[in-house]
């Protein structure tokens, strides 16, 4: 790849500007342990509060290691160290709190009267078909 003109060193820098003033930015960020929550100010005086326990990696985290959130990238991301966390400011604010396939997992894990309300009048959950190889064998 050649090197960079002037023009597009420029283009870049004002696409940059833009980015600060359209996205939601972190300005601070801190954990609420009284309401395990985390606190996000963002750089427009809006606020973002979400529970911890919410967050992919954060679902199991201490305390202490809650309190040591840092921002990153000109307040573009979250990071927590001693769990190797990183969360998208812009992400939080669109209700995405992990990534699919762990969402998918939280989804599928909830409980709820209604939702054993509703599986009992569909028949329950079918059975697994075991295949030939398997039938007959003991498993522990």
């Amino acid at each position: 790849m050649g090197e960079l003109t002037e023009a597009e060193i420029d283009a870049a820098l004002r696409r940059g500007a833009q980015v600060q003033i359209i996205e939601p930015r972190a300005d601070s960020a801190r954990y609420d342990r009284a309401n395990d929550r985390v606190i996000v100010e963002l750089t427009n005086g809006c606020a973002f509060v979400f529970p911890a326990r919410l967050a992919q990696g954060l679902e199991d985290a201490a305390p202490e290691q809650l309190e040591a959130v840092e921002i990153l990238g000109a307040g573009a991301g979250l990071h927590w160290e001693a769990l190797d966390v990183d969360l998208s400011v812009p992400g939080l604010l669109a209700g995405v709190f992990g990534t699919k396939s762990y969402l998918a997992r939280c989804a599928g894990a909830s409980r709820s009267p209604a939702k054993a309300a509703a599986a009992r009048a569909k028949g329950g959950r079918p059975r697994k078909e075991r295949n030939d190889k398997t039938a007959g064998k003991s498993h522990r």
